[in-house]
């Protein structure tokens, strides 16, 4: 057994793993050992032990989640899509795992559609990652070559056929609803719920959509059992988690540790600490559209509750982190910039609401604001986070960073008020 199943198969330098090599090492086993072997409810109450809980960034209990497909009681189609769209800014942990061990994808998506009973499968990927999709195209036909995909798998009843779905990439896509509506042919607004995907989704069949990583976790739970899956975290939750950093630090990138490993262990051991000259002023802990923690959060561990307890989310629990020589007003300006133009454009208080925090900022960050602005920004984030004021989470995700950032920096956005400046060289430390 291994301690980091996710990335044993890869290196960088080597290049993809292919058939052979994923073989040798265990791949294809969990398929070989459950399908037609082991009954689908049997396959999901093991996931259930699991613990498994979902690395797109919500955590929802994956086996939950699955358990509310309905039973199987008519010849319809039922739909299992990957979210590899992976938008999130500072956010690569889904690449690592497509472009280096695709079978890997391919082998925990055969399995999920076994449990619930689906047909057909889509791996839905932005177009910007192209060796990703080259590779899983290959790595898809290849399986289908061996009898791992497509009718009658290894001899048995069960047939899956799996298609990668190149996308036009849109930040709305990470919701799922959106995400298949785009899947459709339909333009990317997140629908209303109920019904929810499990019972009405693609087509309005049911449909499961889970994140790449969760379901590279799938062969591993299946193969070496729940409890062996459990005891590779150090806390409540199981399993281990892909962690990114990315910033002023020495040595960014993603690594495989046990879930709620601390943010100090991951940006000072694995992330190899600040660059020289630079101090570390606060991070994101799971991408751009979540909370500032600052450096009394830094021995926390990185696990969903513990992160919601002190006042963010871990998201995909890859880091951003803020470093002193750098503009907390400028981050989180550029940050909204994003949200903004990334909006769906359906609800009023996101579609008109952010690109206005925008322009406030701008104006802050550029020796421009005015007394009375912080306030106003403090109002507007206020409304715009509230859930119900808006058709989604994606604008109350995307003022996480202003509402954070105004509680940790105000310092900060007072003096570009006061100064008419902003007081931040953008020189490198030499």
């Amino acid at each position: 057994m291994n301690d980091t199943p996710l990335t044993r198969n890869i290196n960088p330098e080597k290049g993809p793993t292919d058939l052979i090599a994923y073989e040798a090492n265990g791949g294809y086993q969990a398929v070989r050992q459950s399908i037609a072997k082991v009954d689908p409810k049997q396959v999901l109450n093991t996931i259930k032990e699991s613990n498994l809980r979902g690395r797109g960034g919500a955590g929802f209990p994956t086996g939950m989640k699955w358990s509310f497909v309905p039973d199987a009681s008519d010849s319809g189609h039922r739909y299992l899509v990957a979210n590899a769209d992976e938008m999130e800014p500072g956010t690569f942990k889904d690449r690592l795992l497509m472009e280096f061990d695709p079978h890997q994808l391919v082998e925990g998506m055969i399995l999920s559609a076994y449990t619930i009973s689906a047909d057909t499968g889509y791996i839905f990927i932005r177009h910007e990652y192209h060796a990703a999709i080259k590779r899983l195209r290959e790595a898809i036909q290849t399986a289908e070559d061996n009898n791992y995909l497509g009718k009658n798998i290894q001899g048995s009843e069960f047939s899956f056929k799996l298609h990668v779905h190149v996308s036009a990439g849109r930040y709305i896509c990470g919701e799922e609803t959106a995400l298949l509506n785009s899947l459709e042919g339909k333009r990317a607004i997140p629908r209303a719920k109920p019904p929810f995907p499990q019972v009405s989704g693609l087509w309005g069949r049911p449909t499961i959509v889970n994140n790449v990583e969760t379901l590279c976790n799938i062969p591993h739970i299946l193969a070496n059992g729940a409890d062996w899956f459990k005891s590779l975290g150090l806390g409540d939750d199981a399993g281990t988690k892909l962690y990114g950093a990315s910033g002023r630090v020495n040595k960014p990138g993603c690594w495989e540790l046990p879930i709620g490993t601390t943010g100090r262990e991951i940006i000072e051991q694995h992330a190899g600490g600040m660059i020289n000259g630079y101090k570390l002023r606060g991070f994101l802990p799971g991408g751009a559209s979540t909370d500032f923690l600052i450096d009394e959060h830094l021995d926390l561990p990185m696990d969903y509750d513990s992160i919601m307890k002190a006042g963010s989310r871990m998201g995909t629990g890859t880091m951003i982190i803020l470093d002193d020589k750098t503009c907390p007003v400028g981050m989180v300006a550029n940050l909204e910039k994003f949200f903004a133009r990334e909006s769906c454009g359906f609800c009023t208080p996101c579609r008109e609401g952010l690109p206005w925090v925008k322009e406030l900022l701008d104006a802050i960050e550029a020796g421009e604001g005015q007394p009375g602005d912080i306030e106003t920004l403090q109002r507007q984030a206020q409304f715009i986070g509230a859930i119900g004021n808006t058709h989604c989470a994606h604008a109350p995700g995307a003022i996480e960073p202003l509402t954070s950032g105004l509680k940790y920096f105000r310092d900060d956005f007072e003096a570009h008020i006061k100064d008419k400046k902003c007081r931040y060289t953008q020189e490198p430390v030499q």
